[in-house]
């Protein structure tokens, strides 16, 4: 430990010492720097995100709704058939002690969850609903419940086709189903595909999974204590982060199994008590969601500017066909790959059918989308829903919150903090297993990847380098074309899998483990 620390702090201290420079310039290098990444990859970042023709509805969108329409027939629609059967393998009652694998089931929903839970369920659905309207909830539900199958099928490639070692750890995700599902096969391309996502997922690892984060969380610590230098803010989340991820897969879960729950339990309580106080208004609520997702309710772009709204920040906040997930679900303990793609499909349901729904939900009961009383139109300026109090993605969330709760702002402000240390923790996993593929398992391997992200935590509190951001938002949705690709393949071998275990689950050769086994599988 002394001999990471004694290469980490230097590193940690020029670059302190390089970002206070850099500020006190005026943001003359991050300008540079800024002009200089655009024009390099701006080429690839609108690429990702362009739209279809004569549309606003960028097609990448369109690509992961319809992967996870095709996986939610070819699967018969899986994440409803299985649901009860994904709470009984959480909560522990199919575990086995003695399987292969690093983590518990709930442990390694947690850390995949703590990997999605996070701005997208609070400003993404704010941003949705302001362009969107109401309606747009209804997309982004129906979005959200397509996506299990998603989820479902990427997690059970995950843990079958991982890497298991004899010290007990493994690595698993897309770059090595992707891989080793078409050599079984006989397919070709399938090596090229897997080095593709694995270059993509660091990519996005160190900007989306990290930067990003960390630049969010700085400025809602600023807007509390007051403008401040963005290296300190950076320094602090790096020593946290790097305290944490030095432990591995292991230490994460144990962080991501209490810190997810509790900011979980914490939004969605606050966002419950606003509800129950305006309980009569929740028919009503749900009616402009119904209504809107089929006929616009007057808001611009009318029903298609709606679904468009509704499916684009689903698909930005459940990561369903990412790929990302299974990294972290092929670390669970089981020699069942088909249990962790069905303890996964909760993922889009926790994250988006219920956070993002309740979000949505204060938001319109708390009349922050204002109305024309004489046409019952809202009221839409420059392509927007105009708001009560002119704040627009996370801003008018908190007012949602502070209308009925004048301290909710700094709760918010908590758990977005929260939201971006967990992220950042699960992407650290994610990209440090794309490391790892690329460049060989090992200490020394490892280490060097966590200092790098531990180093781009700073850089990302302490600069606005925003096509730095766009160009790693853009490889964590190409991570998804390469993955999607792969699971197209490869979801004939799901099928495979997963009539095998019902047949053995229906049979009762696999059965329930006893309270003390369970106990033993927990701890």
């Amino acid at each position: 430990m002394n001999k990471i620390f004694k290469i980490l702090m230097p590193v940690l201290a020029l670059l302190s010492i390089t970002t206070t420079a850099f500020a006190q310039e005026g943001g003359g290098l991050d300008a540079t720097i800024n002009q200089g990444f655009a024009a390099a990859t701006g080429w690839f970042v609108n690429f990702i995100f362009a739209p279809f023709p004569g549309t606003s509805f960028p097609w990448i969108v369109m690509w992961l709704v319809i992967a996870a329409s095709v996986f939610t027939l070819y699967f018969a629609f899986i994440q409803f058939r299985l649901f009860g059967h994904a709470i009984s393998l959480v909560k522990g009652d199919y575990s086995d002690p003695n399987d292969a694998g690093e983590v518990s089931h709930f442990q390694a929903l947690a850390t995949a969850l703590s990997g999605t839970v996070g701005l997208g369920n609070i400003a993404g659905v704010a941003v949705a609903i302001g362009i969107g309207g109401p309606g747009a909830t209804f997309w982004m539900i129906l979005a959200g419940l397509l996506g299990m199958a998603s989820k479902f099928t990427e997690c059970t490639l995950g843990v079958k086709y991982r890497n298991e070692y004899e010290d007990g750890t493994v690595s698993g995700g897309p770059m090595y189903y992707i891989s080793k599902g078409f050599t079984e096969r006989g397919l070709p391309g399938g090596k090229f595909l897997a080095v593709l996502f694995a270059v993509f997922c660091i990519l996005g690892a160190l900007g989306g999974g990290n930067m990003f984060q960390a630049n969010q969380a700085h400025a809602q610590i600023a807007g509390i204590l007051g403008d401040y230098p963005g290296w300190i803010t950076g320094l602090i989340f790096a020593g946290v982060v790097f305290a944490v991820i030095v432990g591995g897969i292991k230490s994460i879960a144990n962080v991501t199994e209490k810190v997810v729950p509790f900011m979980g339990i914490l939004y969605v309580a606050a966002a419950l008590v606003i509800l129950i106080m305006n309980a009569g208004q929740i028919g009503w609520a749900f009616g402009q969601i119904f209504e809107g997702a089929f006929t616009g309710l007057g808001v611009a772009g009318g029903l298609v500017g709606a679904l468009i709204q509704g499916f684009k920040r689903a698909a930005f906040s459940n990561e369903a066909g990412v790929g990302s997930a299974a990294i972290a679900h092929s670390a669970v303990r089981t020699k069942e790959p088909v249990t962790e793609g069905v303890v996964s499909l909760l993922e889009p349901f926790i994250d988006t059918v219920v956070i993002c729904t309740m979000t949505a939900l204060v938001i319109i009961i708390t009349g922050q989308l204002t109305i024309n009383p004489e046409t019952g139109n809202y009221i839409v300026e420059g392509g927007s829903i105009v708001t009560a109090t002119g704040a627009s993605g996370v801003a008018l969330t908190s007012a949602a919150f502070a209308s009925a709760f004048d301290w909710f702002p700094y709760v918010l402000a908590i758990a977005v903090i929260l939201f971006a240390f967990s992220t950042m923790l699960s992407w650290s996993y994610y990209g440090l297993k794309a490391w790892t593929f690329l460049f060989g398992e090992g200490k020394g391997a490892e280490l060097t990847f966590k200092i790098i992200f531990c180093i781009f935590v700073i850089i990302g509190a302490a600069a606005s380098l925003g096509p730095v951001i766009d160009f790693s938002d853009a490889a964590i949705f190409a991570m998804a074309v390469v993955n999607i690709t792969g699971l197209y393949f490869l979801m004939p071998i799901v099928k495979r899998e997963l009539n095998s275990y019902l047949s053995r689950l229906k049979s009762g050769e696999i059965k329930k483990f006893s309270g003390q086994e369970n106990k033993s599988a927990a701890e």
